[in-house]
């Protein structure tokens, strides 16, 4: 996910994670192997925390919207909020990729619970700590963490109660005023759940969900 943010303005990231997002479902890529599964959890938060923010800072704008991104302090905040967003997206779609796991094998919840926390582990690696995403980062990707480490996967149902973080934190992060911050916060809510349907469609067409944890299985089997 790196890339999308070396670019000087957020808004540009927007075409290059669209053209990921949608190059990757016209190939139907199945999610075969661990690596497959890493791939579609970043790129598919990618996708909804690009777009999920900017979007709304694009409606609450307006015309004027270009405009901020003149300030290099409002800049640095997308960014940081972008970073945050990231996070609660990737949260939400691990714990569904755990529950459609669990469903669809003979897998035990600490099994896939092993096997979701290792792949999300080393996506957060991969990434550090990065200098744009502000001192709250470190603490909420541990918070992602705990939250794969207490999960009962066997509680949660096909359906979107999975995704409660994505769109608390698009409210909770996005730079703008509290006041009207209070006046969106359902519309904003609704927008991310709603970019969630097509992934959770594509997801439940594509996982491979035998092949990936008998690759996991085979994998922590073979001798170090």
């Amino acid at each position: 996910m790196a890339y999308l943010w070396q670019f000087p303005e957020p808004v540009a990231a927007i075409g290059r994670a669209l053209r990921d997002f949608l190059g990757r479902r016209k190939r139907a890529r199945p999610v075969v192997e661990r690596a497959d599964l890493r791939r579609f959890l970043e790129t598919r938060a990618n996708y909804v925390a690009q777009f999920s923010l900017n979007g709304y800072l694009r409606t609450r704008a307006g015309v004027r919207f270009p405009e901020l991104f003149d300030d290099d302090a409002f800049v640095a905040s997308i960014k940081q909020a972008t970073w945050h967003v990231w996070l609660a997206c990737l949260s939400d779609l691990a714990v569904y990729s755990g529950l459609l796991i669990l469903q669809r094998t003979n897998g035990s919840s600490d099994e896939v619970r092993n096997f979701v926390r290792s792949v999300v582990d080393e996506l957060l690696a991969s990434h550090g700590t990065p200098p744009d995403a502000g001192p709250e980062f470190a603490a909420h990707a541990e918070r992602v963490r705990a939250r794969l480490a207490l999960c009962d996967w066997s509680g949660l149902a096909d359906d979107e109660s999975a995704f409660s973080e994505s769109p608390e934190a698009l409210v909770r992060y996005a730079p703008v005023i509290d006041e009207l911050k209070a006046l969106d916060a359902p519309i904003v809510r609704n927008s991310v759940r709603f970019r969630w349907q097509e992934i959770r469609r594509d997801l439940r067409r594509d996982l491979r969900a035998e092949e990936l944890l008998a690759e996991w299985r085979q994998r922590a089997a073979a001798p170090a």
